[in-house]
């Protein structure tokens, strides 16, 4: 089989997909255009800003997708890549789009909150704790091993260093610009795209050479910021403008697939039994956010959900981005099928994205675009998935800590509660001391797990909220369910391995994950079996 034979049928069942399958959820969901959105009514200038459906699909497509959808893909090559492409299409379209647009569409009928608020809500306070300590710890592995990869990055491509910086200050002037000079926005876009070019060119003229701990402390500075600044003034336009490159390298990725038709020589055929583990159910959270992804939850209902201007834009927003996601997932698993199993072995001797990089350059290549050049240009794309999502991941974690802070019983808050600078000192702070540490090299075996567990258990919370609004649950329970059990069996087969090889620490973690992962759960199905009628959301 040819790669162009893969792509464009993705392409066209995602197309369907978005249609028939995303109008289903819509209505199951109540989507009602007239209803007014958490940014309209508070609209704080701050967390709270309505955005113009374009500028935030940019700004969550961004933020979701990471190195992950790149990452996880090849990785999982190991395991066959008819498997692999299969769950990328089916977990993409009827689990990860229907995980993130559900999770969005909860948080903007709560006011723009957590789903921990509507797990304390349905399921209490305990129910709620345990689950943001969960997000919050992963939000911190996630900050710690996307600043150590950034950073390495910014050493090895010192071009994409100086790109990066520049592009915060684009985004700053752009944020000024729209919201508060009225500039015109779509002169300011071309404007943007414009400077985004030049600022490329300056990184190959003026590459910054720094050391991996120097990029890590300037990384940790720029986080905060991100945290605490207005989100229309860094964090929403530099992800909006972000988004272009990466659409550039997603449409130069699936061109030159078209254009080249590679060969699939790589393993087609499942291989259940590999050097790693099983293909069941090791495939599931190997690939991660190409199909589904717990994080992305995380920025439907904490930094998306509080700028959506109306709910008719959830669909695209929150349904369209994973499938774009799940495209790019598809096109990075052809880089790898289109080498040999000795020349994929060889290849991934050196990491997932130098893989992705040199072979996408050598399909764009075919374009007409030079190769050094493409290559390039695919990793600047690459690290800036990845910091687009560490910022993001640091705004979450300061919502989470504020969350876990506020005391609904009392009328006076605490500091943590109410600042948010205090807030993102203590996320960052976290965050450093993994970073500086090392540590995050050996919990990252079973973040793919824990990833995967938050997905089952944000799947618990939607499938409640639809019981108690008496509408129809199942597209959202099967595959919590499904999931949900997936995972269950990773971790432990994450204990099993770690015990056999000595790893007491991680093997304590896999299965404390797994204790929280039974308690809410068994919490779950009791709140579901209640039905408590008298007590519905709307």
């Amino acid at each position: 089989m040819n790669g162009l034979v893969l792509i464009i049928s993705s392409i066209v069942f995602f197309i369907v997909g978005y249609k028939f399958w995303g109008n289903y959820v819509s209505r199951q969901l109540g989507i009602d255009e007239t209803r007014k959105t958490p940014a309209e009514e508070i609209n704080d200038g701050i967390d709270y800003v309505p955005t113009r459906p374009g500028v935030l699909v940019g700004h969550h497509f961004s933020s979701i997708a990471g190195a992950a959808p790149i990452i996880g893909p090849i990785t999982a090559a190991y395991f066959g890549w008819i498997a692999v492409f299969l769950w990328i299409v089916l977990g993409g379209l009827f689990m990860g789009a229907v995980h993130d647009f559900s999770a969005l569409v909860i948080s903007i009928r709560h006011g723009g909150k957590s789903l921990g608020m509507v797990i304390e809500e349905r399921m209490g306070r305990t129910s709620k704790i345990l689950f943001l300590l969960f997000v919050y710890a992963a939000l911190i592995l996630v900050i710690s091993v996307f600043t150590n990869a950034v950073a390495v990055t910014f050493v090895k491509v010192p071009q994409t260093g100086t790109s990066s910086m520049i592009f915060m200050v684009i985004a700053i002037v752009f944020g000024l610009g729209v919201y508060r000079w009225n500039f015109n926005f779509i002169a300011s876009t071309i404007l943007g795209i414009g400077f985004l070019g030049l600022a490329m060119y300056a990184g190959f003229l003026w590459p910054i050479k720094l050391s991996v701990n120097t990029w890590r402390v300037i990384l940790l500075i720029y986080i905060f910021a991100a945290s605490v600044l207005p989100v229309w003034l860094l964090l929403q336009p530099r992800d909006y403008l972000n988004s272009f490159i990466l659409y550039a390298m997603l449409f130069i990725l699936v061109a030159g697939i078209i254009w080249v038709n590679p060969e699939l020589k790589n393993t087609a055929k499942p291989v259940f039994s590999t050097p790693s583990g099983p293909l069941v159910p090791l495939l599931f959270v190997t690939v991660a956010c190409g199909a589904l992804s717990g994080f992305h939850s995380l920025v439907s209902t904490g930094t998306t959900a509080k700028q959506l201007a109306s709910e008719a834009h959830a669909k695209p927003v929150g349904f369209g981005s994973m499938l774009i996601e799940s495209l790019l997932a598809t096109g990075a698993l052809i880089t790898a099928a289109a080498l040999t199993p000795e020349a994929f072995n060889q290849k991934f001797s050196s990491g997932a994205i130098p893989l992705f990089s040199s072979q996408s350059a050598k399909m764009a290549s075919s374009l007409g675009i030079p190769f050094e050049f493409g290559r390039t240009f695919m990793s600047l794309a690459v690290a800036a998935f990845a910091l687009t999502s560490l910022d993001t991941a640091t705004r979450l974690g300061r919502f989470a800590v504020q969350e876990l802070a506020y005391n609904p019983r009392s009328e006076k808050q605490n500091i943590i509660a109410q600042n948010r600078y205090v807030s993102t000192i203590i996320t960052v702070i976290a965050g450093a001391l993994m970073v500086f540490s090392g540590s995050d090299r050996e919990i990252w075996p079973i973040f793919g797990s824990a990833n995967q567990l938050l997905a089952a258990l944000s799947f618990l919370a939607i499938t409640v909220w639809l019981i108690h609004r008496k509408k129809p649950s199942a597209f959202a329970a099967i595959p919590g369910v499904f999931i949900y059990f997936i995972t269950m069996g990773a971790l432990g087969w994450n204990i099993y391995s770690f015990l056999k090889t000595g790893k007491l620490v991680l093997a304590g973690l896999a299965a404390i994950l797994i204790i929280l992962a039974l308690f809410l759960g068994v919490e779950a199905v009791k709140v579901i079996r209640k039905k408590d009628e008298g007590s519905e959301i709307v």
